[in-house]
């Protein structure tokens, strides 16, 4: 199985109400804006969709809604992953229609071993047809897939990719290096994404783009098509927004901007709360200097 996922994904935010509830129409909104952006991707629940926080049925409601939105325009992907394989599995078998492909996350607070990862993935493999894109994050699930675990589970069909978000260049740069031709290497990070294109990767799946899809996805596919001057032009006008984003944890940064660019309220689920007052300003200017751009 090759990888169809490439170019500039977005890990679409979760907009809810005052009242705590899905924002259906502000989700029809953001979806709209990816579309109209020039987004190759979406993905639905990811950590930046808040999913820790969501009910099952409610992560059934939001990805029925981008589904509906979408009508089929462009390719979605569906974050599926956790630390119990089994019932992970059961997840995978239970997958509606509408989906292309599946995220998913290295098992986290467990800590694995490498041989536990492989041995994950290759569990879920059997649980579903669909092109599974590995994800690695370090930062949140307490271990890290190493290159030679990647490769190793890019020999299974259906796993076609890795989102890389270790933040380590030399590591991702050993994957693209090694890996056959029909795996894909996806960049987890913003401010990595550029160069890492730039090394070989296929794209990304963005936080910022949510807000920026305009002009982030310029940045990927001209990187894609090897123009580096229009490339790093774009990626230096995201430079210092992207960095805002992460500062007091995402997804409060993004939505700050999304509020601004008037597709949703800024509203959040506990354990996750407001950016600061100071924050706040900082990323409103920034982004009605980057609509005006």
């Amino acid at each position: 199985m090759t990888n169809s996922f490439t170019g500039s994904g977005v890990a679409l935010v979760t907009p809810f109400d005052n009242s705590g509830k899905i924002d259906v129409m502000a989700l029809r909104k953001l979806v709209q804006l990816q579309i109209n952006g020039g987004t190759n991707f979406l993905v639905v629940q990811g950590t930046t969709g808040e999913s820790p926080t969501l009910s099952q049925s409610e992560k059934q409601i939001v990805l029925d809604t981008v589904i509906d939105e979408n009508n089929g325009r462009l390719k979605i992907v569906y974050g599926v992953g956790g630390n119990n394989t089994i019932a992970v599995g059961e997840l995978l078998k239970q997958v509606p229609q509408g989906v292309d492909g599946i995220l998913s996350v290295s098992p986290y607070y467990n800590k694995p071993t490498q041989r536990g990862i492989i041995e994950h993935y290759t569990y879920l493999s059997k649980c579903t047809d669909l092109p599974i894109i590995i994800y690695n994050v370090p930062g949140r699930t307490g271990s890290n897939v190493l290159p030679e675990t990647t490769l190793a589970l890019a020999h299974l069909d259906n796993m076609v990719a890795v989102k890389e978000a270790s933040g380590n260049m030399e590591q991702i740069m050993d994957i693209i290096r090694q890996r056959k031709a029909s795996f894909g290497v996806l960049s987890g990070d913003d401010n990595l994404t550029m160069p890492l294109i730039a090394t070989g990767a296929d794209g990304v799946i963005s936080v910022v783009a949510n807000a920026f899809p305009e002009l982030f996805s310029t940045m990927v596919n001209a990187a894609i098509k090897g123009d580096l001057l229009s490339s790093r032009s774009a990626h230096y006008e995201l430079f210092s927004i992207t960095k805002m984003f992460f500062e007091e944890g995402n997804p409060g940064g993004v939505k700050v901007a999304l509020a601004a660019r008037g597709i949703m309220d800024e509203y959040m689920r506990l354990p996750l709360m407001p950016v600061s007052d100071h924050l706040r300003n900082r990323i409103i200017s920034e982004t009605k200097r980057l609509i005006a751009f």
